[in-house]
């Protein structure tokens, strides 16, 4: 996978290219397919993906592909790919061919000259990083699971109920003593919006390599949604990757309405973000 210097955004992509290589060798190994790397996770936790090798100069084929896929089934593992469309145009032909289905997301870059302000959200709603051991480090994943299980902007239907239950879920399975390793690790931050009451409403993380930082799992607990919690926890997050030195800060929406909210927070869209999975 080599990026041709007159392409556009080429210089920031080749960045975000290697960030993406970097960040899951902390927690991953890499298995070698040729044009093709395929990252193991060390230990438990949410399994990684296959996505093109840095630097790869051979086309990628749907044998190529199919290789990765069987070596996913032996360690049983989701048969999931994982690349930017514009840096490694002829993947999505190849895993089509294989028989897997790809779908599009924006792939958004704050501009360098912009520095959000980390701000609260609305209604007295308040937005905080949390430090490593915090007792809300599994109700923010909890929280971001029950996001992405009712993906999208509208007002959904899991609440307090059903985030109290994702949360004993979250603390019997190591989450927090993972998120809690990572931060004292400097390899993550963690923050959470949070009602008057105290009541969780949203939460996501921001992961960092050198210069550059994705934000990470921003969720808004469906009920809580049209409120501006996204928006804000997206603030938050992009400040403190700034404070951190980040000079490229990049995320992944989920859809167009979702990118609308990462817009509204200085975030402009540059590539598109493919994600191949069986159907």
């Amino acid at each position: 996978m080599i990026i041709s210097p007159d392409a556009p955004n080429a210089a920031l992509l080749e960045r975000i290219e290697r960030f993406y290589d970097a960040v899951p060798r902390s927690g991953a190994r890499a298995e070698d397919f040729g044009p093709l790397s395929l990252f193991v996770r060390e230990g438990a936790g949410w399994p990684y993906y296959a996505r093109p090798a840095l630097g790869a100069s051979a086309g990628v084929t749907a044998a190529d592909v199919d290789r990765v896929r069987t070596r996913q089934r032996e360690l049983g593992v989701p048969e999931a790919f994982e690349w930017t469309a514009e840096t490694a145009p002829a993947l999505r032909a190849a895993v089509e061919e294989s028989g897997l289905r790809v779908n599009e997301h924006p792939l958004m870059v704050l501009d360098t000259d912009t520095v959000p302000a980390a701000e609260d959200g609305p209604d007295g709603v308040e937005v905080r990083l949390l430090p490593g051991g915090d007792p809300l480090l599994a109700a923010s994943m909890a929280v971001a699971h029950l996001a992405f299980g009712e993906p999208g902007t509208a007002i959904g239907s899991a609440g307090a109920g059903e985030l109290a239950a994702a949360v004993e879920a979250a603390e019997a399975d190591g989450t927090a003593q993972r998120l809690t390793g990572r931060i004292e690790a400097g390899l993550s931050a963690v923050a959470v919006a949070l009602a008057a009451d105290g009541a969780l409403l949203g939460s996501g993380q921001h992961q960092w390599v050198g210069e550059v930082s994705e934000l990470v799992g921003i969720g808004t607990l469906p009920v809580a949604r049209r409120r501006g919690v996204g928006r804000a926890l997206t603030a938050r997050l992009a400040a403190d990757a700034r404070a951190k030195g980040a000079t490229t800060v990049f995320l992944t929406a989920s859809d167009e309405a979702v990118a609308r909210v990462y817009a509204s927070a200085g975030f402009r869209r540059i590539a598109t973000a493919l994600i191949a999975e069986p159907a």
